[in-house]
């Protein structure tokens, strides 16, 4: 396992992804810490109040952590095509009472000045970043605050790219990772490349440190991606039925029944690119969707929360990999065991 992880007091390489939107929460991140490996807080959808809240929480754990942020990296959308895809999908708010015409283009940066400034008033042990690359002055600045800096990766071009910006090491997603793809280039769906190849690739241009993720739901799963060459692997979706997961419970729901549904990567709740469960929205209005982030993000948002109430899944944004039917309902510390038993 790699020197700086070791550092950190990691002794087993599973480590628990950030999952913005609920399902990461700070009890999720002690447990991975406790299991032996490294959790991660999602940073995004917080504003710097909030994360600085559940920082605390995680600190009094008294373990290591991370951080996950997005990184800014825009997606306008086109206004016509804004409006256009707010009349198609009406009427799934008005099943809510919601009036969806009347929204506007929201275009922002996720708090991302106020989140840097508070990492680096009060330094984390690791910081990491996905949807593009920050400048390299806060890779620095991070650094320079005795912080690791870990960047999310989909191709190889990227790894460069995070590697010329100063980060100390990679994450490895490949196409099979539930949620948001971390790359940089979001008007194209990321290649459906194998985990094991995606790793060879990129390590065949880089040199950092990498950590492999997507689609890891089986410890054989783990015990690849660490013989492609990763010296950890990263998981999600089999976490997201974990007795400290805040998975909502139409999400749940869907997990536990998802057999007959498989994934698609759609942009129809946010505007980029992810892998959900198939449901009644991704069917009907995946191909209809613009690029647009975040303004499909929250175009969409008041309609989730909605449907997320009423335990409705068929309007909310199921987000999980290729291997969501490894999920299951237990201490996330017995899963994160079992995925490193093979090790």
């Amino acid at each position: 396992m790699n020197e700086a992880l070791t550092a950190l007091g990691v002794s087993a390489p599973v480590l628990a992804a950030p999952m913005a939107g609920g399902p990461g929460t700070p009890a999720l991140v002690v447990a991975a810490a406790r299991a032996g490996g490294l959790g991660f807080l999602a940073g995004g959808y917080k504003d710097a109040g909030a994360l600085g809240e559940q920082i605390d929480q995680v600190r009094a754990g008294e373990v290591p952590f991370g951080v996950n942020l997005f990184a800014p990296n825009p997606l306008p959308v086109d206004p016509a095509e804004f409006r256009r895809y707010a009349r198609t999908i009406a009427p799934e708010g008005q099943a809510y009472g919601l009036d969806l015409l009347a929204a506007e283009a929201v275009e922002d940066d996720d708090h991302w000045s106020d989140k840097i400034e508070l990492l680096l008033s009060r330094p984390v042990p690791v910081v990491s970043f996905t949807f593009a690359v920050p400048h390299p002055a806060v890779v620095r600045a991070l650094r320079a605050a005795g912080t690791l800096v870990v960047q999310t990766v989909t191709s190889p071009a990227e790894a460069l790219q995070a590697a010329e910006a100063g980060a100390d090491m990679l994450v490895v997603q490949a196409s099979a990772a539930g949620g948001h793809s971390g790359t940089f280039t979001p008007r194209r769906t990321p290649a459906d490349v194998p985990l094991p190849r995606l790793l060879g690739e990129v390590a065949g241009r880089v040199s950092l440190p990498l950590i492999g993720a997507g689609g890891l739901a089986t410890p054989a799963d783990v015990v690849r991606a660490l013989g492609a060459g990763a010296a950890a692997a990263m998981v999600g979706t089999v976490l997201l039925l974990a007795d400290e997961s805040g998975t909502s419970l139409p999400h749940k729901d869907a997990l536990a029944g998802a057999a007959d549904r498989g994934t698609v990567v759609t942009r129809a709740f946010t505007g980029r690119p992810a892998r959900a469960l198939r449901n009644r929205f991704t069917d009907r209005y995946g191909d209809l969707a613009p690029f647009g982030y975040p303004a499909l993000h929250h175009l969409t948002g008041p309609m989730r929360r909605a449907a997320a109430a009423a335990r409705d899944p068929e309007r909310i944004n199921l987000w999980a990999g290729t291997g969501h039917h490894h999920a299951t309902p237990e201490p996330a510390a017995r899963i994160l065991r079992r995925l490193a038993s093979r090790l």
